[in-house]
């Protein structure tokens, strides 16, 4: 019988195995952004923005540019919608008409992207949270409303602290709340915002490339780089 002869690995290639395999090691707790790394929610938020523009008399936008706004948070995603003409009455009032018809539609369209709640369950031993620029309440409906809410020991939203990411301010909190130092933790994201609060925050970036502003990150670019929720467990010590 002819047996195949399998080359063992040369020191170099072992080291360098080992030494990427022990990289995120000392990570014991994770962070995550929502929209565009859990959840796909852009037809949900681009079917309320154009809502808040036809009820101020403005055209509708198209999605694609729409999506372009989302990261920052409601407010900015509005202004931003509306135009830099907008005043801030405006701005005021579009804002709360955003809100409460994205509140009464925000799940008929927002599915977890595919790989996530396989992702989180292989994640389930580790201390996770969520810090988002959504605000709090409507980030929490829909975690419950997805069946993901008992993954997260915290879910903070843009309007939980005085500032948003990438202000590391939640992170802070969120590092405080758990008992660990920035080096335990990750935030996993899929946008710049996402990255310059973990570097703000001093903690490690892990960037997703499926999310909304995921082609934003070759000029920001992360420690780590996944394809789907799955295989980030890989890469730690859980």
């Amino acid at each position: 019988m002819h047996y195949s002869r399998i080359e063992s690995p040369s020191e170099d290639t072992t080291n360098e195995m080992s030494e990427k395999s022990n990289r995120f090691a000392g990570v014991r707790a994770l962070i995550f952004d929502l929209d565009g790394t859990l959840i796909d929610s852009k037809l949900d938020l681009g079917l309320a923005v154009n809502a808040a523009l036809v009820e101020m008399g403005r055209r509708e936008l198209p999605h694609e540019t729409i999506y372009g706004f989302v990261g920052n948070g409601a407010p900015m995603l509005i202004q931003r919608s509306l135009g830099n003409e907008a005043s801030e009455a405006e701005c005021k009032r579009a804002l709360e008409y955003f809100i409460r018809h994205y509140r009464e539609h925000a799940l008929d369209n927002t599915v977890p992207y595919p790989g996530v709640r396989e992702g989180l369950k292989l994640l389930g031993r580790m201390p996770m949270a969520v810090l988002t620029n959504k605000p709090e309440r409507i980030s929490k409906l829909i975690l419950e409303g997805l069946g993901l809410a008992s993954y997260f020991r915290h879910v903070y939203g843009g309007n939980t602290f005085e500032r948003k990411k990438p202000d590391p301010i939640g992170v802070e909190t969120i590092l405080r709340d758990l008992g660990l130092g920035p080096r335990d933790v990750m935030i996993v994201g899929d946008s710049e915002i996402d990255i310059q609060t973990a570097r703000n925050a001093g903690t490690w970036a892990c960037g997703v490339t499926y999310g909304l502003g995921s082609e934003r990150l070759a000029e920001y670019p992360p420690d780590l780089l996944i394809d789907s929720l799955l295989e980030l467990h890989e890469h730690l010590n859980n």
